[in-house]
């Protein structure tokens, strides 16, 4: 089991955390004061982050800055944490797909808000900022999946390691170039990456600044598989199909299925086991259960 995020907390504080949407990481008792970070994000414009939401239950989450390789601007970023919130408050979602606007994903920061935020005081203020994003989207009951097309390098590496799945396209890479840039990833993609991958290739792809194409990717467990096309439109087909197969289902017993891994991953196993009892009972019984009972099906 990893070290949960709030390893210090009671056994209390750390279920309530997940069992109640919208919570974060970080907050005034951590010296993060989210509105002033707020304020100092809209200085910096540019781009968008878009939100689709199917009738199937799978939602589309996309990256859109193609002038600067889809680079989160201050506004992205507060517009990342703004989709979060509607996407925890949908209920019909059962996944989402992460991709970036023409067939690349993200360069990671625009370096004009680099720049301009040059204290550590400012790069911890940022830090704890998409900390809490990203921790928030991760907890999500979606299953979710990031389509990397193109390049996925520094920030937009560590948004991969938020999802659930990576999928990407045959022309595609993954690149934490972080330790090039005189840092390390500051989004939770370290701690992520161990997760992921394990401590020691984490060491190499994180001290290497390692260049990740697909093949790499998928033998290092980083990467589910490389999908067929690189065409933007047909490898997002791809991965919706792809997502499919694991979000058929009733939502509330997919979004259940969700938390009961995040519980799992995040929790101490006394107090996962707990979760689960509790997220049992909100479907033991329910219509999806009952309709399952009553065509008495064989399983094989």
């Amino acid at each position: 089991m990893a070290n949960s995020l709030l390893k210090t907390s009671s056994l209390s504080s750390r279920t309530k955390v997940l069992h109640q949407m919208g919570v974060s990481l970080y907050n005034t008792s951590h010296g993060f004061h989210e509105e002033e970070v707020k304020k100092m994000l809209q200085q910096f414009p540019g781009g968008s982050v878009d939100l689709q939401k199917d009738d199937s239950g799978i939602g589309i989450l996309t990256l859109n800055n193609p002038s600067k390789m889809n680079a989160f601007s201050g506004t992205m970023m507060l517009q990342l944490l703004e989709k979060v919130i509607e996407l925890e408050n949908w209920t019909g979602g059962k996944g989402v797909i992460v991709c970036g606007a023409k067939n690349t994903f993200s360069s990671g920061s625009d370096l004009n808000a680099v720049k301009a935020l040059a204290t550590p005081e400012d790069g911890m203020a940022l830090c704890m900022f998409m900390q809490n994003t990203l921790t928030r989207f991760t907890r999500l009951p979606l299953i979710s999946v990031a389509l990397v097309q193109g390049r996925a390098l520094g920030g937009g590496a560590e948004l991969t390691t938020a999802c659930d799945f990576r999928l990407m396209t045959p022309e595609s890479e993954i690149r934490f170039v972080h330790k090039e840039m005189g840092i390390i990833p500051s989004w939770g993609g370290a701690s992520r990456l161990v997760e992921i991958i394990g401590s020691r290739e984490a060491l190499k792809v994180l001290g290497g600044a390692l260049k990740l194409d697909p093949k790499k990717a998928v033998s290092i467990g980083m990467a589910e598989e490389i999908l067929q096309s690189s065409d933007e439109t047909k490898s997002l087909e791809e991965a919706q199909a792809w997502l499919t197969q694991f979000v058929n289902g009733p939502p509330e017993v997919i979004r259940a299925l969700k938390k009961s891994v995040c519980s799992g991953k995040e929790l101490y196993l006394e107090e996962a086991l707990q979760n689960e009892r509790d997220l049992l009972g909100t479907v033991w019984g329910g219509a999806a259960n009952l309709q399952a009972i009553a065509r008495k099906g064989k399983f094989k």
